[in-house]
């Protein structure tokens, strides 16, 4: 599929893929018995109303002629009741339908998301966001009714046809016949346009999905398009897509409507048919009231070779859905718990890498046969350029993604053989960018621990310098934020993922650029926080700023993939090599920054 474009489409196999349909026909299995019931019912009104062109013809050929007047109101009570009784067994199947429905959407929507929660960083690495909110949302949304409503109404409209050729020829059965002449002509254009039907609705689903993820992406980056003015290229290329999803969607409309066309036509020119041979070729031994009764079944029994065509229509389109619903499901969880992976209890914090290869593309190395040990309660700064490899470090430990070769041992253990639950459970993560969900700030500091007190909240509070921002609020820890912080500056958002991960009391602690948007000021106060925070704990650094990282036991400068010094800051300084050139460099930007400070006051 696209690979972060919004504006390329995905591919599917063009043949169709007949495992999609009887895959989700398991997600109906469990509702069976209610599908039933809709079947019965449907049938149970499908058959009181066929027995209205009946009733009609006996009372024109029977009632009328012989001025039987109690038979005729007897046949209007019948025709009343099964009305009546047609009309609340419909009501009732569409209750029992809807109910069907909703939980298919649910079971198929929850096995989605869950498998979303499991899928790899590298997953969504791949893909526009857009393009996977429109499977969890409009495709499930789609699929629900066909795979429900569809299968009973395509049921039922086939028994329809077998109940109406029954009737149809107890009647007369030489104007059956000739009602049958017009099926090989539809089924043939059938055959003809089905491969192009396929293909428009593949199209209008891609077009679709290229749509909405450049809408997710545009209103995720609104606030940088209007600081870079952005508005009417970013309009002109939402035009562009939308213009082409309109195109694929009336493509699609229009097969659709040749579909429904070609079966209204053969409808009208067979009961067209019937009247006149009814009236030329077989009077007088047919009689007006059979003739009438005849024609009314015609367009009977064409109503329900249109309506599986539109079936037959949304089935593609359906199929299509599933192919890409089910793309999510297969997409293999890659990083999982192994075979014979334990819990590891109390971690310790000793990590070692061995040899350690690891590339985002394949044959595309990061890391180069990296080697390096770090012992329990020890604090490790990552340093080096852009690209290096720093947080790919941190994201191998983490285990957000496997090693491509070597080994990554946690407490003696290769990381692999121990649960995700357990590994991450004690480890604290800290990510330039602080991920701040709906809802309180007291329900944002709890997020990985929910069974915090409110005192407990308030400590990891204090400790990283929060508690004060937060009660100046309007609310506290009460207070309402929106999806991502918006009512919150950078900084804060920083300082509350700072206190949610202090909560965690992890084993290991990863801080990957944390205090990046803290001003100087706070992050002097933080320090304090931060070395409580690193006592007894093994900690990995990654910052820029000096402050943050001089006094970690141990500096690794990284290049390259690969670690080309390492010791302590007095040491790496006195080497006088690509760390200290590094300091040298901050240094000289930082004296830069403050004499123009000072200029400019």
């Amino acid at each position: 599929m696209a690979r972060n474009k919004f504006d390329v489409d995905e591919e599917l196999e063009e043949k169709y893929q007949k495992g999609s349909l009887t895959r989700a026909l398991q997600y109906a299995k469990p509702y069976r018995l209610k599908m039933l019931a809709a079947l019965l019912l449907s049938c149970i009104a499908s058959l009181l109303s066929l027995l209205s062109p009946t009733l009609m013809q006996q009372g024109i050929d029977v009632a009328m002629p012989n001025k039987d007047m109690g038979l005729l109101i007897q046949l209007s009570l019948i025709l009343l009741f099964a009305i009546v009784t047609s009309t609340v067994c419909g009501a009732l199947r569409g209750i029992l339908m809807a109910n069907v429905g909703q939980s298919f959407v649910y079971d198929l929507r929850c096995d989605v998301f869950s498998h979303l929660q499991r899928l790899p960083f590298a997953y969504y690495d791949s893909r526009p966001q857009g393009k996977i909110l429109v499977r969890v949302v409009n495709y499930v949304n789609n699929v629900s009714d066909m795979m429900t409503n569809g299968i009973i109404n395509a049921i039922m409209e086939f028994l329809n046809l077998v109940f109406i050729l029954v009737f149809m020829f107890a009647m007369n059965w030489q104007l059956a016949l000739l009602v049958l002449t017009g099926l090989p002509v539809l089924l043939g254009f059938v055959y003809l346009i089905k491969p192009r039907q396929r293909k428009t609705r593949l199209i209008n689903n891609n077009k679709s999905s290229n749509l909405t993820a450049y809408t997710c992406e545009s209103i995720d980056g609104v606030k940088v398009s209007q600081i870079f003015n952005r508005q009417s290229v970013n309009e002109k290329i939402y035009e562009k897509l939308s213009r082409a999803a309109q195109k694929a969607f009336l493509d699609t409309v229009y097969i659709s409507n040749t579909m429904w066309l070609a079966s209204e036509n053969i409808s009208r020119t067979i009961t067209s048919l019937v009247y006149v041979a009814g009236v030329s070729w077989f009077t007088p031994s047919i009689e007006i009231g059979v003739i009438i009764a005849m024609a009314s079944y015609a367009q009977r029994f064409w109503q329900p070779i249109i309506n599986l065509a539109n079936i037959y229509n949304n089935f593609l389109n359906t199929v299509s859905y599933l192919e890409r619903i089910f793309q999510v499901l297969d997409e293999p969880v890659s990083v999982d718990d192994q075979p014979g992976a334990t819990d590891i209890v109390d971690m310790q914090g000793n990590i070692e890498f061995k040899n350690v290869c690891f590339g985002y593309e394949p044959n595309q190395h990061v890391l180069n046969h990296m080697n390096f040990k770090v012992e329990k309660g020890q604090s490790i700064a990552l340093v080096g350029p852009t690209g290096s490899g720093k947080s790919t470090v941190v994201n191998l430990i983490s285990r957000f993604y496997n090693v491509t070769s070597g080994e990554l041992l946690v407490d003696g253990r290769d990381i692999n053989s121990i649960t995700l639950h357990s590994l991450r459970s004690q480890m604290g993560i800290m990510l330039q960018d602080s991920f701040i969900f709906s809802g309180t700030i007291a329900d944002n500091i709890r997020y990985g621990r929910l069974d915090a007190t409110k005192e407990e909240i308030v400590a990891a509070c204090r400790a990283v310098h929060a508690d004060g921002f937060i009660r100046e609020m309007e609310n506290g820890y009460e207070t309402q934020v929106n999806e991502r912080g918006g009512r919150l500056s950078q900084g804060q958002k920083q300082l509350i993922a700072f206190a949610r991960t202090m909560l965690s009391d992890p084993a290991i602690l990863i801080l990957d650029e944390a205090t990046s948007s803290i001003d100087a000021k706070t992050e002097h106060l933080l320090q304090k926080g931060i070395e409580a925070l690193l006592k007894g704990r093994t900690s990995f650094i990654i910052a820029h700023r000096l402050s943050t990282i001089k006094n970690c036991d141990q500096i690794m400068f990284i290049d390259g993939g690969q670690i080309v010094e390492c010791g302590k800051h007095d040491e790496l300084m006195a080497l006088k090599g690509r760390y200290y050139e590094l300091c040298m460099a901050n240094a000289r930007d930082t004296a830069v920054e403050w004499n123009e400070e000072i200029d400019g006051k």
